[in-house]
């Protein structure tokens, strides 16, 4: 259950700044290890907690790009109006899904292994989750945007299974039976 916890608030935690390539490895330790200190300072309350986390983290993902690629094809087939309804609600499930979780974490550690290149314009940061009795991979990928040098996170596998694959596959299958529709209004009153 940590896992989920520790790896959802360095995930989802405005899209006002994005690393290039070569600052990723730093930039992503910086922020992991604020993270790390925010979660062990018993001073500060679980709302700054969360607030404090969502400065920190938030900048690095395309929340745009995230939300696409969850609904794969069923996105060409909505409005804009409906397309941007859908990114709002999604973004807001990704950010919220960690403050249910925030009072797990104990004293776990993240290390930066290093980043691998993927495709030319793909890359992944690999990272571990060490506790005191286990391991657990965190690998965040990355895109160059077009026409810039800057880079952001558009998912996240977690010991091998990718964020964004597990909702895509949960929407398509909620969309097999119900309306686009209702699945916002799913998404708009689940936590």
């Amino acid at each position: 259950m940590f896992k989920i916890l520790i790896s959802t608030l360095l995930i989802f935690t405005s899209l006002s700044f994005a690393m290039t390539q070569a600052e990723i490895k730093s930039e992503m330790s910086n922020k992991i290890d604020k993270v790390i200190l925010v979660l062990k300072d018993s001073k500060i309350s679980k709302e700054n907690k969360i607030t404090e986390i969502i400065q920190t983290m938030d900048s690095t993902f395309d929340y745009d790009l995230m939300s696409r690629l969850s609904l794969g094809n069923t996105w060409k087939e909505i409005s804009s109006e409906q397309q941007k309804q859908f990114t709002e609600l999604f973004t807001k499930k990704l950010k919220n899904s960690y403050v249910e979780k925030l009072d797990l974490y104990t004293d776990e550690l993240v290390h930066i292994l290093g980043t691998e290149q993927t495709k030319r314009n793909r890359l992944t940061l690999n990272t571990q989750l060490i506790g005191k009795e286990s391991k657990h991979d965190i690998n965040y990928k990355f895109y160059k945007k077009k026409n810039e040098d800057n880079w952001l996170i558009y998912d996240v596998d977690l010991i091998g299974v990718s964020i964004i694959q597990t909702y895509r596959k949960q929407f398509s299958g909620f969309l097999k039976e119900k309306s686009f529709n209702d699945l916002l209004a799913f998404l708009e009153n689940s936590k």
